[in-house]
């Protein structure tokens, strides 16, 4: 397994069926699978959780947060009801979700003993440090179990910068998944495990990544274990 944290193999296809079949095959490497709800055409999470043993991770990532689902909160709210109420093992909520509505979801979760995940993307740049402590801090506060920063690196000092909440991540207890997207970022998808994150995410070998920079599942492993051996 890996050193320091989890690996969750994010599915992003439109065609439930595909992205079943890619859930099941990436289910043996993965320690997670995360269902992206807002890239299929009818997202049902019943339709994953009833056929799947990898615990899974329910995403329906709005518009707004750099997703695909133009549906209003209503319905994306429901979604995420219905993948709490059916038996995901974590479902991701956008910091940026209306407070009410967060904070539904959130109790929610945690009445049916759902672990949440609060996140925060930025798909064009890399904040300062100073904004991105806020950002931890803000993610602390709304009571989830997890908190998950990406950003887009232009550089080294980007990913640094992102890096280094880990640090603030040791110090509160609040586990925390930080790494960034592009090409620059792709080594913060390896390091932040290393640095005691609490997950990092991949590309399943025979799909389409969710994400700019993104590592196959396969890849990803083989440099851990490397890493792993490396130790020995």
């Amino acid at each position: 397994m890996v050193t320091g944290g989890k690996i969750c193999v994010s599915i992003f296809a439109s065609d439930p069926d595909r992205a079943l079949a890619a859930a099941v095959s990436a289910g043996e490497a993965a320690d997670l699978v995360e269902l992206r709800l807002d890239a299929m055409e009818v997202p049902d999470p019943a339709f994953f959780l009833s056929r799947l043993e990898t615990p899974v991770l329910i995403t329906c990532r709005p518009e707004w947060e750099g997703g695909c689902f133009r549906g209003s909160e209503v319905e994306r709210r429901d979604i995420l009801m219905a993948a709490i109420r059916d038996g995901a093992a974590y479902v991701d909520i956008e910091l940026k979700t209306a407070v009410e509505m967060r904070q539904l979801l959130l109790a929610a979760a945690k009445e049916k003993g759902v672990k949440s995940i609060v996140s925060w993307h930025d798909f064009k740049t890399t904040a300062s440090a100073k904004a991105l402590e806020s950002i931890f801090q803000e993610q602390c506060r709304t009571g989830a179990d997890v908190g998950k920063i990406v950003t887009t690196a232009r550089d080294f000092r980007d990913v640094l910068r992102v890096l280094g909440l880990q640090e603030l991540s040791h110090e509160t207890g609040f586990p925390l998944c930080a790494f960034c997207m592009g090409k620059a970022g792709v080594i913060s998808r390896i390091a932040t495990l290393e640095m005691g994150g609490f997950m990092s995410y991949a590309a399943a070998d025979d799909g389409q990544p969710a994400a700019p920079g993104q590592l196959s599942v396969s890849v990803m492993r083989r440099i851990m274990e490397a890493l792993a051996d490396g130790r020995d």
